[in-house]
């Protein structure tokens, strides 16, 4: 049976995407095989897709009939304001068009979403969240590296690297006391100050770590480690973004598994 007879077979119908509508959505973390039907479907609804530099721009040959906008960001590279984004938004809604807010992983998991969906209600655009696997939880399964497993944690801790050693930092001592495994998104230009606050709050340098780069694309990459190695190895090994990282005991799991 095919991919397009199988799909036939499933009693799904699309939501109308209205003209003047925005929808934020989730592409995944990158592999066509976590794009959701709902995506799909809106991808081929839209009169405008405006997408993110970890959106693969291959997806975008699902919408031919669309304008395709980048206003990527990049850590340390130039990038879109934030403020232009949001006036693009309103100003394609306003003008009538089917308007595809299109991100990475889930628009609501350190995307942005609710930033974006905010600006649209105070401008009376009507909006609608389309979740999509967020780039963790797609990374880990893709890496064989279960996010929960009875006897080895009771809790997943998702954080953020990009505001590490700044005012706006996280206590990274305070989530190393909790014992539970840390899944880092946009951490990899923070990676040693990361390890470093996560050591100095307790946790063991023999600590299993991994890092998953372009996670579930076809040059995914896969580091296993240690916490106190980790910084070396992802230096010798030639890591950097987009990349997950993911410190605790789930990650030793992965050779059980294997």
């Amino acid at each position: 049976m095919s991919l397009l007879e199988a799909l036939d077979r499933l009693p799904f119908e699309p939501t109308p995407f209205e003209p003047g509508h925005v929808w934020l959505a989730g592409a995944g973390p990158g592999g066509f095989g976590c794009l959701t039907l709902g995506v799909l479907a809106a991808l081929d609804a839209a009169d405008v897709v405006i997408y993110d530099a970890l959106v693969d721009p291959e997806i975008l040959k699902a919408a031919p009939q669309a304008r395709h906008i980048f206003v990527g960001k990049r850590a340390g590279q130039p990038s879109t304001a934030q403020d232009e984004i949001n006036r693009l938004m309103v100003a394609e809604a306003e003008a009538g068009h089917r308007v595809l807010r299109l991100k990475g992983g889930d628009p609501n998991m350190f995307g942005r979403g609710g930033e974006e969906a905010l600006v649209l209600a105070l401008a009376g655009i009507p909006f609608r969240f389309l979740p999509g696997i967020t780039s963790a939880v797609g990374a880990l399964a893709d890496a064989g590296i279960p996010a929960t497993m009875r006897g080895v944690n009771k809790a997943v801790i998702f954080a953020t690297g990009h505001a590490a050693g700044t005012s706006d930092d996280l206590d990274w001592a305070a989530l190393a006391k909790t014992g539970q495994p840390i899944v880092i998104y946009m951490g990899m230009h923070k990676l040693a100050l990361i390890v470093d606050a996560l050591s100095s709050g307790g946790m063991a340098g023999d600590t299993a770590a991994a890092l998953i780069m372009n996670a579930t694309k076809p040059d995914e990459r896969i580091l296993t480690t240690t916490l106190s190695s980790l910084v070396s190895q992802a230096e010798e090994h030639g890591f950097g973004s987009p990349s997950i990282i993911v410190i605790g005991g789930i990650v030793a799991l992965r050779e059980a598994l294997s």
